[in-house]
């Protein structure tokens, strides 16, 4: 494996970004700077172990980093309504949009795992291996994370996160 197999997760780490900060040039910022500092330290990556997950736990960290110096512009960011794709209907347009409402809704460390978990389909254990807490709380946090977005929504199926164990 070398440098070049960053590229092909470049995608992903742009969704997550996109729905983690909510902001298309914030997230193009967390995408870069997550890159750079993976390229800078691709010599700690342990060859075999997960470079999506590795990837991913590094996007978190520059994240937190970058919230604790920016704090009040980051919730700004969170307040705005990242732009959709065009949907079939209006009301399709409405219901992702409140789906974007609740899951900003959600607490950081509980849309953090939602959006790994139901999106980017990493397993518990890479979830709490890319945000450095145990299973037992990415279970908690994607419970709690579920259950609040189905109060919000008013629909106890308008939340199909698939589960990957």
């Amino acid at each position: 494996m070398d440098r070049q197999s960053i590229i092909e997760h470049i995608p992903r780490l742009r969704r997550y970004a996109r729905a983690l900060v909510g902001d298309r040039y914030i997230a193009d910022d967390l995408v870069q700077d997550t890159l750079e500092r993976a390229w800078n330290k691709f010599s700690l990556w342990r060859q075999g172990s997960d470079l999506r997950a590795w990837l991913f736990t590094i996007m978190h960290n520059v994240f937190v980093n970058q919230a604790r110096r920016r704090r009040y512009e980051i919730e700004q960011a969170m307040e705005e309504l990242p732009a959709v794709g065009v949907r079939a209907t209006q009301g399709d347009q409405l219901e992702l949009e409140d789906v974007d409402r609740a899951l900003r809704a959600l607490t950081l460390e509980q849309r953090e795992v939602v959006l790994l978990i139901a999106i980017e389909q990493l397993t518990y254990d890479e979830v709490g291996r890319a945000l450095g807490i145990p299973i037992g709380t990415v279970m908690s946090r994607l419970s709690r994370g579920r259950e609040r977005m189905r109060q919000l929504l008013g629909d106890p199926a308008a939340v199909p996160l698939k589960v990957v164990k």
